[in-house]
């Protein structure tokens, strides 16, 4: 087991690891406890009550957090004429097609999220193998295939994050940075929760979030109660 650092020590103290926290306090705490020389990133880490290896227990979507992520995301979009402009107008960092998917499989992936009209993505199936490892390939389900651009482009510039449940059933997922204020920390992890609770496939049974943690890069996880977690999702 890898030994951990006199700070992680230290932080760990001040977590009652029994206890189940409010999302405000919990979120707090994190703060408190984030003590890295960087401005580390909120993360949040869920299980949920589905069998990932069922077709009809798949969680994925998108959720456009209220506050942001606090980190600068460089999109890219696949597209042609008209929908190329609108994507270069609406602020996407880099903007093309078949040139841009040969850099692509040489090796190129100086972005971090994809963008494809749906005409595009015949050609653009060919980077399966290089994107989808990395949960960057375009997908209707997240929003980026689409012919809105404009509006996709937008959102991902605005904090829009993608969530995906693992092979174990969890979702990690990024909701701001110790810098934020802990309210727009607490509004951007109800986002996300609410965003979850909306994908709950009809096909799970039983209790859907079992567990939710929050915690910075660093720092150590904080268990948050799953009932107050979702108490304000309509």
């Amino acid at each position: 087991m890898a030994h951990m650092g006199k700070r992680y020590e230290e932080a760990v103290k001040s977590v009652d690891r029994d206890r189940l926290y409010d999302p405000e306090e919990a979120l707090a705490l994190v703060k408190q406890l984030a003590k890295a020389k960087f401005d580390e990133t909120v993360e949040v880490a869920v299980r949920l009550g589905v069998d990932p290896k069922k077709a009809d227990q798949q969680v994925r979507g998108a959720v456009v957090l209220p506050h942001g992520t606090g980190k600068t995301v460089r999109v890219l979009v696949f597209a042609k004429g008209e929908k190329a402009k609108e994507a270069e107008a609406a602020g996407a960092d880099i903007v093309g097609d078949d040139e841009l998917i040969a850099r692509i499989q040489q090796g190129w992936l100086d972005f971090d999220v994809a963008v494809a009209t749906p005409d595009m993505m015949g050609a653009v199936g060919r980077l399966g193998r290089i994107l989808g490892p990395k949960g960057m390939m375009p997908n209707p389900k997240t929003g980026t295939v689409t012919f809105d651009v404009e509006r996709a482009v937008q959102e991902i510039k605005a904090g829009k994050i993608e969530y995906r449940v693992d092979k174990a059933g969890n979702i990690h997922a990024p909701i701001g940075k110790v810098s934020f204020e802990t309210a727009h920390l607490v509004e951007n992890f109800h986002a996300l929760m609410d965003a979850l609770q909306k994908a709950k496939p009809a096909a799970a049974k039983g209790q859907y979030i079992r567990s939710v943690a929050v915690s910075s890069t660093m720092g150590p996880g904080v268990r948050v109660n799953p009932t107050k977690a979702v108490a304000v999702v309509s």
